[in-house]
């Protein structure tokens, strides 16, 4: 089997990549804390931000292909520690760039729906970016240096994402589903709209990215934009949960470092011709369940 590296195996995404992939792929994942077993996959500690240490993983393993997952990704550590963010955000992907375009591989980027301002909605490949976030901006530096630095890769545009998660990350929705079944309140924005998918659904577009050696911009919304409140209450009535805990609330009476967009779902139909699959949330759900 050809070789994959995933990086960032110790979180949400990276995790579920590896265990989509290892059926078709030999693969590598690297972690920087955390560590994880998969099976069937090997595991490597490799800080991403070192050039050095990077180059020393392609020389040993050689792959075939690379799946950058690795970031920081919550928006409110990237507003107060914007050059810490800075290393892996941008930084990081300029190494992997590099180290792709010298052997000229597939390479699939996780850029985020938060590269816009949530003011034009939805979005396509084509609309113009004005993030409002530095985890936005540095996403948005991110994807300009792929472009100058290896155009050949596929910048993969990830909306928000639930799923089974590893016991060294979590996705939105494990904290909310531990309040209602401990019979707590939960709110959620009522005036935030986003195109949410499960991770194996997102794992699928990445994979199907470097398969099919995608270049250049591709969004993997889900096919339904809903609100958080909207997606809380859906994923009551599918988790048997107390609908009545689920508040809504607005942005604007909720004080966060970083500031968020009120809708940045998705126009994701160019992924939907190479095959992206179309689930309903609801049916995302149940298989989460």
């Amino acid at each position: 089997m050809k070789k994959l590296l995933v990086t960032g195996t110790s979180g949400f995404l990276g995790w579920t990549v590896c265990q989509m992939a290892r059926q078709q792929w030999q693969v590598y994942g690297s972690y920087f804390s955390g560590a994880v077993r998969i099976p069937d996959v090997t595991l490597l500690k490799v800080d991403v931000r070192e050039f050095a240490d990077l180059q020393a993983v392609f020389d040993r393993i050689q792959p075939d292909a690379v799946i950058h997952t690795a970031a920081q990704s919550q928006p409110n550590v990237c507003q107060t520690q914007p050059e810490e963010s800075h290393r892996i955000n941008v930084a990081a992907v300029g190494h992997i760039a590099d180290l792709c375009a010298e052997v000229a591989i597939p390479c699939a980027f996780t850029s985020t729906d938060l590269v816009f301002d949530g003011t034009n909605a939805p979005y396509g490949e084509t609309d113009r970016v004005c993030p409002i976030s530095v985890y936005g901006e540095q996403k948005v530096q991110a994807e300009q240096v792929l472009r100058d630095r290896y155009s050949a890769a596929a910048i993969c545009r990830m909306p928000v994402m639930f799923g089974a998660v590893p016991p060294t990350a979590s996705s939105f929705i494990q904290p909310l589903i531990a309040k209602l079944r401990q019979g707590e309140e939960i709110h959620l924005f009522s005036d935030e709209f986003r195109t949410p998918v499960s991770g194996t659904t997102a794992a699928r577009g990445l994979l199907l990215a470097i398969e099919q050696n995608v270049s250049g911009l591709l969004h993997l919304g889900g096919p339904e934009r809903i609100s958080r409140y909207e997606f809380g209450l859906l994923m009551a009535e599918i988790f048997n949960l107390p609908r009545s805990l689920v508040k809504p609330i607005r942005q604007v009476d909720v004080k966060l470092a970083a500031p968020r967009p009120a809708d940045v779902s998705l126009k994701s139909s160019l992924a939907q011709v190479l095959g992206y699959p179309t689930i309903s949330l609801g049916e995302e759900l149940e298989q989460v369940k």
